[in-house]
């Protein structure tokens, strides 16, 4: 008797499957009345208490604009779910302008992510504007709904005073303040980690802009963030050894086009983040349980033991789908592999309501109850920037985001950015 075997299915269609179901997590796994992101879902549906992550909002509004483009929602669900999370947000206690790590999702007040942590958060307020910034680029129909979303994003940006979180240094910006404990928590934003993209709006805001000085010695560390040395093969331009989790070089290139993008400590951004990602994956690939199952991919999730910083340096075993198929304008073709053996991996039961899941440890088989809006948000993200480029266009379109690339020394080719007034 033959047997029809159906044929794999394409590239697309498997990324039209991915993005489109971890799109749920933002649409219908929101907060019923404001449609802010939670910052976890458990594999019932179910919401963790009632907790807003301002970093997932950034990228579900990012995740909004993909759907949109899409036709998975229509132009209208779009805007009028945009101004809900708009009207929530303005309502929301700020810190000079910066928004708390966490929102509680029904009245929008501050929460605590630590005992001292209950103020501003100038990295998480950094990914919401990314996101908002690509709606307001996105949505530009001379339409009063569409100019009433842009006026208020624009408002939300002005009044970030980034210039006050360096504490009036010719330093670094800081992570937290906390109307309560100052800055004690005293956590200077230095490179290279996953917060380029607060320097480059810093120094594009045209109401409280910081100086070229806080970029070159408080991110760069007047250059002591270059490493330049070889790990599994591969060069690595900047950061720690063998790279650290891959989230470093996602979160902010989901929104900053880094293909030929330079400056001073970087001949070619891209370059640094096929390095890293190459790193990582050659690193996993050495791994048996890894390889046998053929996954990859290391960065920040949920684990068997707890929340982690997963990397080639911290490895517990977790592989984090986000990583990989984040990886896909960087490693595409490792990251299709990755991503067809966690389709298959123990008959499908990756893939969720929501996506995939937050995690998973080959050796034993666990398998994380839970999606992350940190995480879920960059797989539509990346994966559209591969595809399209949709989200890169918009980001680097901005006017903040081309006056900010400019103040810090960047120059981009050949994708080019158009030139901004200083």
């Amino acid at each position: 008797m033959n047997v029809t075997v159906a044929p794999p299915a394409s590239l697309d269609d498997c990324l039209d499957k991915v993005q489109s179901q971890t799109f749920r997590f933002f649409w219908e796994g929101a907060h019923p009345e404001s449609g802010l992101a939670f910052d976890k879902c458990f594999a019932n549906g179910d919401p963790s208490p009632n907790i807003v992550s301002v970093s997932g909002v950034g990228f579900g509004i990012m995740g909004i604009v993909v759907a949109t483009e899409r036709g998975w929602i229509s132009r209208e669900a779009a805007l009028e779910r945009l101004t809900t999370m708009l009207e929530h947000l303005e309502h929301s206690p700020r810190f000079h302008g910066a928004f708390a790590h966490f929102i509680d999702g029904d009245t929008g007040a501050a929460m605590h992510f630590s005992e001292k942590d209950n103020g501003g958060d100038l990295v998480e307020t950094t990914y919401l504007m990314q996101g908002l910034i690509s709606a307001r680029e996105y949505f530009a129909a001379e339409e009063q709904q569409e100019e009433k979303l842009r006026t208020c994003i624009n408002r939300l940006f002005a009044a970030v005073e980034w210039s006050w979180y360096t504490r009036d240094e010719d330093d670094a910006l800081f992570w937290h303040w906390s109307p309560d404990h100052d800055w004690i928590m005293n956590l200077p934003i230095r490179g290279w980690n996953e917060a380029l993209s607060v320097y480059v709006l810093a120094a594009g805001s045209e109401t409280h802009p910081i100086k070229p000085e806080n970029y070159h010695k408080g991110w760069a560390r007047s250059g002591e963030m270059v490493n330049g040395n070889t790990y599994l093969g591969t060069v690595l331009p900047l950061g720690e050894p063998y790279g650290g989790p891959l989230f470093l070089t996602q979160y902010s290139f989901c929104a900053i086009d880094p293909r030929g993008l330079s400056d001073r400590y970087c001949t070619d951004y891209f370059a640094q983040s096929v390095a890293h990602t190459h790193i990582n994956h050659d690193y996993c690939a050495a791994v048996p349980e890894y390889r046998a199952a053929g996954v990859w991919g290391l960065t920040a999730s949920d684990g068997q033991e707890g929340y982690g910083a997963h990397s080639p340096t911290f490895d517990k075993g977790v592989i984090a789908p986000t990583a990989a198929l984040s990886s896909f304008p960087f490693l595409p073709v490792e990251a299709e592999s990755g991503l067809r053996a966690m389709l298959d991996y123990q008959d499908g039961k990756l893939l969720g309501r929501f996506g995939f899941a937050d995690a998973f440890v080959p050796k034993t088989g666990w398998i994380a109850n839970t999606y992350l809006a940190i995480d879920q948000g960059p797989i539509i993200s990346m994966i559209e920037n591969y595809r399209s480029g949709l989200l890169w266009k918009l980001f680097m379109n901005a006017p903040e985001v081309r006056r900010g690339l400019e103040r810090l020394g960047f120059t981009s080719e050949p994708h080019g950015i158009a030139p901004a007034s200083a």
